[in-house]
């Protein structure tokens, strides 16, 4: 059935401003080279100021970030990490491509996200490492997580992928555990022209082999008699714990980095604006009405997406009403990973996740993109309540 929406889910967060739009311009024209520049090198700087962290590294995307993530690790045949079976793809399928064996972990229910006590459930002797996503843009509980890893000696990663700016205690989404993982994707609150990511490390042994990991191996010969002499950079095998690393070529372009070194000037100002207008969307919904969402107003959420749980079943025909009826295209998001055909092949068709699936098999995630004008954004609201009155 084809349908002529109104208001469609972008696949587009915001609209860029006219500085963001000139400096994109200014350095096509004149950046030297394009990439691996001073421009890659100010948004790493302007990150790890806003983040508070040590070390920064821009890269393409997120998931390549997580592959990143992943090498350094450095698994051993049985090793086994602890993922949610309610996230992104790309959470999960880079640590089976380096070696480690994935345990699904369930979410809570009410937050939608990993905690403490799902965690503790999935442990082994063989665990060794835990993906903790920060879906929807709402961050965990990372205090609790990390007092369970630190007793396990576990590698944290935090795919903060969606909730860059969101804080808890004055610390950061990505600078609680061991790697951060950022996405700059064109639907996340802020993106540089599509795609782009940030990977953040703590250890200092781990941070000085991501230049090499990023770009390919490069780095100055020890002896150079001339700058073409014997050629223009050495490659090199990084090595960490005495075991190679691969390297990748994963850059993050100059215009890319320009365009995200400004929009950092800014995220604070998309999430807050974001937070205002979700809270006030839920706060339209009576108790009465069939529908559940994750209210949250501290800072732990920046409402990457605003998505809710239909509870009386009638999630498909809340969604073909809306899109028949209203021309709003609600969507559905994140199958459980186990559930694909990718991850059945490969071994990992099981799971023990009930929240995950209930919450999977009855939620809604409605068009939010910041772009959305206060008018259209009404228009879904009204629309919502009049469709799940007609469904109560």
């Amino acid at each position: 059935m084809s349908y002529n929406f109104k208001i469609p889910f972008s696949g587009r967060s915001i609209s860029y401003t006219s500085e963001e739009i000139e400096v994109v311009t200014s350095v096509m024209k004149e950046a030297q080279p394009l990439t691996q520049g001073k421009n890659l090198t100010n948004f790493e700087d302007k990150f790890k100021d806003y983040l508070g962290c040590n070390h920064a590294f821009a890269v393409c995307n997120a998931a390549s970030a997580l592959e990143i993530s992943a090498q350094l690790c450095q698994f051993c045949e049985g090793d086994e990490v602890i993922i949610p079976s309610h996230t992104y793809t790309a959470s999960a399928y880079p640590y089976i491509k380096k070696g480690a064996k994935i345990v699904w972990c369930d979410i809570d229910k009410d937050t939608r996200v990993v905690n403490a006590k799902t965690i503790e459930k999935c442990l082994s002797s063989k665990t060794k490492a835990i993906v903790v996503v920060h879906l929807y843009g709402f961050l965990a509980d990372m205090s609790e997580i990390m007092s369970l890893a630190k007793e396990n000696d576990l590698i944290v990663i935090e795919d903060a992928a969606q909730a860059i700016g969101t804080e808890r205690e004055g610390i950061k989404a990505g600078n609680f555990g061991d790697i951060g993982i950022f996405s700059f994707q064109s639907h996340k609150n802020i993106t540089t022209l599509g795609e782009g990511g940030m990977i953040t490390i703590k250890d200092d042994q781990m941070a000085s082999l991501l230049p090499l990991l990023r770009h390919n191996g490069h780095e100055a010969f020890e002896e150079q008699t001339d700058y073409w002499i014997p050629a223009m950079s050495n490659v090199v095998l990084p090595e960490f714990n005495g075991l190679p690393l691969m390297p990748n070529n994963f850059c993050l372009g100059e215009v890319e980095s320009a365009l995200g070194s400004l929009l950092l000037d800014r995220v604070d100002e998309i999430n807050k604006n974001k937070k205002q207008r979700a809270i006030s969307f839920i706060d339209a919904f009576s108790n009465n009405l069939p529908i559940s969402f994750h209210k949250e107003e501290s800072s732990r959420h920046n409402y990457h997406l605003l998505v809710a749980e239909i509870t009386n079943g009638k999630r498909d025909s809340f969604i073909k009403k809306m899109a028949s009826e209203h021309g709003i295209q609600c969507v559905v998001q994140y199958y459980p990973l186990n559930r694909y055909d990718l991850y059945k092949k490969l071994g990992y068709g099981e799971a023990s996740c009930p929240n995950a699936d209930n919450f999977y098999d009855n939620m809604v995630s409605f068009p939010f993109h910041s772009s959305l004008s206060n008018e259209e954004l009404n228009m879904v609201k009204e629309s919502s309540l009049r469709v799940l009155e007609s469904l109560a």
